[in-house]
């Protein structure tokens, strides 16, 4: 395998590039409105390639690329041959994105937002050998949760997780240990379980024991008493109250509103090799996004989601939840409309805020996954490649107002209170009563 190169260099192609690059195609795109709100690619400035394999693993916020495959996006923008290759887990994805599609692994992928992070970093990878990786877009906010197993029923678990204290503590009493699932170590459905587990005074690491389950395999999981709780994108959550089997305690959008879920994430040598096939394919997942976003095509976009080379589960199991409509499995419970609903494009769901990914960074501090100190903004500048983001926009046509005029969303504030400064992180540290890392 050739040795990945160490993530020192920012770019092999620069904005002013791009510009130059792209600049004959505005005419071509005001024309040019096909059946997507989004315009038709210029070919005559088209990608150095036409293939990339894209991976992906069984879930809702995955949907933009099955858009993308499925209504000829990424060939409308130049990329007729992208694969969209289903991954068996996060585990999978990362050891995939390490090979590269040279290797026979894949270029980039749907994937956790800290991963590309952890990847860049060596810290996730064999022999810590750093594989550098770039951010593209967002893909998706909210709408991830936190299901409880129906022997926990009575105690209608919800924002606050103290109520399983007492009952966990009963367990590990009797031999016994409380188990809760995520899906990747340091990734984002750990940090939403251990973030409303530590609030309810439930350490992570000392209380229960913490398990990693592929998110497919959280139901069946559950059903045979594996875990007591556990942290996955949907459908899986809406599928356990279907079964029967546990009920959802929170949705994360309780925990952060509006908050920032799974990117687009790609190698950087491949980017920096194709940028401008790196772009097409953004833009393609860029007007997918577009059109999941919109009411009108939920139950389309449920029934392309459930298709057995996707996610492959009924489309029962997605489609309310698509649309907003949430019941939590304990009686009474249902949620109308919830503010909380999947966000592909409103609310700048696309744009890849850097300081959202400086607060993943943080709380990977938080919990070791860093050492204290490290330096998550040098990071961040090399990975997340917001510029990129907003020329895919601008050749795109998208409107001035749903193009963010700072790389910051400000302040973010927590269900319990707490408030997250990017411009001071530490202070946020500070705060955090249970952490594994001295401030």
């Amino acid at each position: 395998m050739t040795k990945p190169t160490t993530p020192t260099s920012r770019r092999g192609f620069s904005r002013r590039q791009l510009l130059k690059a792209t600049g004959g195609t505005a005419a071509l795109l005001a024309a040019a409105k096909l059946n997507f709100p989004a315009g038709a690619f210029a070919q005559g400035a088209g990608p150095e390639v036409k293939a990339a394999k894209l991976g992906f693993i069984a879930l809702s916020d995955a949907g933009p690329l099955f858009v993308a495959k499925d209504k000829g996006l990424f060939a409308k923008y130049g990329m007729p041959d992208v694969e969209v290759q289903k991954q068996a887990s996060w585990g999978t994805t990362r050891d995939n994105l390490v090979l590269g599609s040279e290797g026979n692994g894949i270029d980039g992928a749907h994937i956790l937002t800290p991963m590309p992070y952890l990847i860049s970093a060596g810290k996730v990878t064999q022999n810590n050998q750093p594989t550098p990786m770039y951010i593209l877009a967002r893909l998706n906010l909210d709408a991830q949760c936190i299901s409880v197993a129906k022997e926990y029923a009575d105690l209608k678990v919800g924002v606050d997780a103290a109520p399983l204290k007492a009952v966990f503590e009963q367990k590990k009493a009797a031999g016994k240990s409380a188990k809760a699932a995520m899906t990747f170590p340091g990734g984002t459905h750990d940090l939403w379980l251990r973030y409303w587990l530590a609030a309810g005074g439930i350490d992570p690491d000392k209380d229960v024991e913490t398990i990693t389950v592929p998110p497919p395999q959280m139901v069946a999981n559950m059903k045979v008493g594996t875990m007591d709780c556990f942290c996955v994108g949907e459908p899986w959550p809406g599928q356990l109250v279907h079964q029967g089997i546990g009920y959802t305690a929170i949705n994360t959008g309780e925990i952060w509103s509006k908050h920032p879920e799974k990117s687009l994430g790609m190698r950087a040598a491949w980017v920096d090799k194709n940028p401008k096939a790196a772009k097409a394919i953004l833009m393609a997942v860029m007007e997918a996004q577009q059109w999941a976003d919109k009411m009108e095509n939920k139950d389309e976009l449920a029934t392309i989601m459930g298709k057995r080379q996707w996610i492959n589960c009924p489309v029962e199991d997605i489609a309310d939840r698509a649309k907003g409509k949430f019941n939590y499995g304990i009686p009474g419970k249902v949620v109308e409309n919830s503010p909380h609903i999947m966000k592909y494009w409103r609310d700048h769901a696309s744009y890849p805020f850097q300081s959202h990914d400086l607060w993943f960074m943080t709380e990977d501090i938080r919990w070791g996954k860093y050492e204290a100190g490290f330096d998550s903004k040098a990071l961040i500048a090399k990975v997340n490649r917001e510029d990129m983001w907003r020329d895919a926009a601008k050749e795109m046509g998208v409107p001035a107002a749903e193009i963010p005029t700072s790389k910051s969303r400000g302040k973010e504030t927590f269900f319990d209170g707490k408030v997250f400064d990017p411009e001071n992180p530490a202070a946020y540290l500070k705060s955090l009563s249970i952490k594994r890392v001295d401030v």
